[in-house]
């Protein structure tokens, strides 16, 4: 009975792991001339580059090659608190769905890019108005939306989503505006 239990719980842990280790799904395809422009942020998981940011929103704009202008724009402490901006580049990774993008910021003062990071459309709901962003480590997520606040039946949504992506929710912090 021992060996039988021990068995049981063994292959419970292994299947838990596994459904973490799971690879993301993109979604199926991004109009990307849909999907530029204003972008708040709902929530998001607390990473260094944007520690004490509020009122968080991005700026998309295609250009002639192809690629994204991003303008990531903050406040300090509160949505009246000083504004932190950082300029960057985005393109695709995956010219099927056009999900999977590389984006990558510049230290302004300096001129030099940082490394790239991945910025994989999760979900988009089929009017553009709500996106779950993350990576294939499940160590960054963000909740987007075209307006500055959301319905919790949408944010409850979008938190029962990205759980079963096998993201940890209770890292989420929600944005204020």
């Amino acid at each position: 009975m021992m060996k039988l239990l021990s068995f049981v719980l063994a292959f419970s842990w292994c299947s838990t792991l596994q459904a973490k280790q799971d690879p993301l799904e993109v979604v199926k395809y991004v109009d990307l001339d849909r999907y530029v422009g204003v972008w708040y942020e709902a929530a998001r998981f607390d990473q260094r580059f944007q520690r004490n940011c509020t009122a968080s929103q991005a700026t998309y704009t295609k250009k002639e090659n192809g690629d994204i202008e991003v303008l990531n724009e903050c406040r300090l402490y509160t949505p009246n608190g000083e504004l932190k901006r950082a300029k960057g580049r985005a393109w695709v990774k995956d010219k099927k769905t056009f999900a999977k993008l590389k984006v990558q910021f510049f230290l302004s003062f300096l001129k030099i890019p940082f490394l790239a990071g991945n910025y994989w459309i999760l979900y988009l709901d089929d009017n553009y108005k709500y996106a779950i962003i993350g990576d294939p480590s499940r160590k960054y997520l963000w909740f987007l939306s075209r307006t500055k606040s959301i319905d919790e039946s949408i944010y409850s949504n979008l938190v029962d989503r990205a759980d079963k992506m096998g993201f940890d929710t209770s890292k989420l912090l929600r944005t204020t505006h």
